[in-house]
């Protein structure tokens, strides 16, 4: 009587024995890069142990490259891509994609409709890897990122976590460079416009900015949230201006929200910068056509662009490149002049 032939074992009892989660057994599979060497050795000894071999068939799909990568923004906002900072951002990206056979889908992915849109392009694997973008406080972007087999890196890092693989500015640093130039000149009565509180960019400006400050024995009279916008930086100053009448300097965590600053500055008396001297941060091109040109904080917004997409192709590659960080700088206009108080 001839035995029947033996069952082979699953995917998903590879990742029983191997203690892993189903997408990580098959990352080590398919020989993904981006996996912890203590999974990669339960899986592949888990693999060893039960004899299990791959589905030729399945495997090819799993490893096939299908020409396209995506970046996707945790934003609901139709007119984001125009704005002067992504604009500058998918520049850098398409720059390093020419050099590829590589294909660019922008997605806003704020809404379900958005997010859904995502998850079917990552799930079907319509997509070589992805960038993600502005992820807020507990982003659900950041779960479909961890539940993905395919390459993400990120862009700026997510408020909580550090992710495997993201390309951001030295935010912290550039934000202390202004509260230094602050200081150097004479400015005693700072306050500041900080970007959306869930933001991980909001919070490591302020901490640059307020412990610049702090060194120097500088208090920070005032500090109010906007939202990266001028309408929400010219607001946030009203707010400024109601609590701390008599500000001597300001920082803002956008160019954006200092162009709207400026506007409140005017419609309030105040020059800039006899009264109030202003210092942003990004350095686009609207710093040097403001009434008065803007000192800025200044980060190679392109190049963010730019690593991103380069690291993004390194790891779909099978490459496993490091994260990076950008440097800032200080760009000294006229809204801000490297003059003391009263020279």
């Amino acid at each position: 009587m001839e035995s029947s032939p033996k069952r082979m074992p699953t995917l998903d009892e590879v990742a029983q024995r191997a203690g892993v989660s189903r997408t990580a057994a098959s990352r080590v599979i398919n020989n993904a890069p981006h996996v912890s060497r203590a999974k990669r050795e339960a899986v592949e000894r888990a693999v060893r142990e039960l004899g299990f071999v791959p589905n030729p068939t399945a495997q090819a799909l799993a490893t096939r490259r299908v020409g396209a990568v995506v970046l996707a923004v945790s934003s609901d906002e139709p007119g984001l891509f125009a704005d002067p900072f992504f604009a500058e951002v998918i520049v850098g990206v398409s720059a390093a994609l020419e050099q590829t056979d590589l294909e660019l889908i922008l997605l806003l992915a704020n809404t379900p409709r958005g997010r859904d849109r995502l998850e079917r392009l990552l799930r079907s694997r319509r997509a070589d890897g992805v960038m993600l973008m502005a992820l807020r406080g507990d982003d659900p972007l950041g779960r479909l990122a961890e539940q993905t087999d395919l390459p993400v890196v990120f862009g700026g890092l997510p408020l909580t976590g550090e992710p495997r693989w993201y390309v951001d500015a030295d935010n912290r640093g550039g934000a202390r460079l202004a509260a230094e130039h602050f200081v150097r000149t004479g400015r005693r009565r700072p306050v500041m416009i900080t970007g959306q509180l869930d933001t991980q960019v909001a919070a490591a400006r302020e901490r640059g900015f307020t412990e610049g400050l702090a060194l120097a024995g500088v208090p920070l009279l005032g500090v109010e949230a906007g939202d990266f916008t001028e309408d929400g930086g010219a607001a946030a100053m009203e707010r400024l201006l109601a609590a701390h009448p008599a500000p001597d300097a300001l920082f803002t965590a956008s160019d954006a929200m200092a162009i709207g600053a400026l506007r409140t500055l005017r419609t309030h008396g105040l020059r800039v910068p006899e009264d109030v001297a202003v210092i942003g941060f990004n350095d686009l091109a609207s710093a040097r056509h403001t009434a008065p040109p803007l000192t800025t904080v200044h980060q190679p917004v392109r190049s963010l662009g730019r690593e991103m997409a380069r690291m993004l192709v390194g790891a779909i590659e099978g490459n496993d490149p490091g994260p990076l960080i950008l440097p800032t700088r200080l760009t000294v206009r006229e809204s801000a002049p490297d003059v003391p108080t009263g020279s």
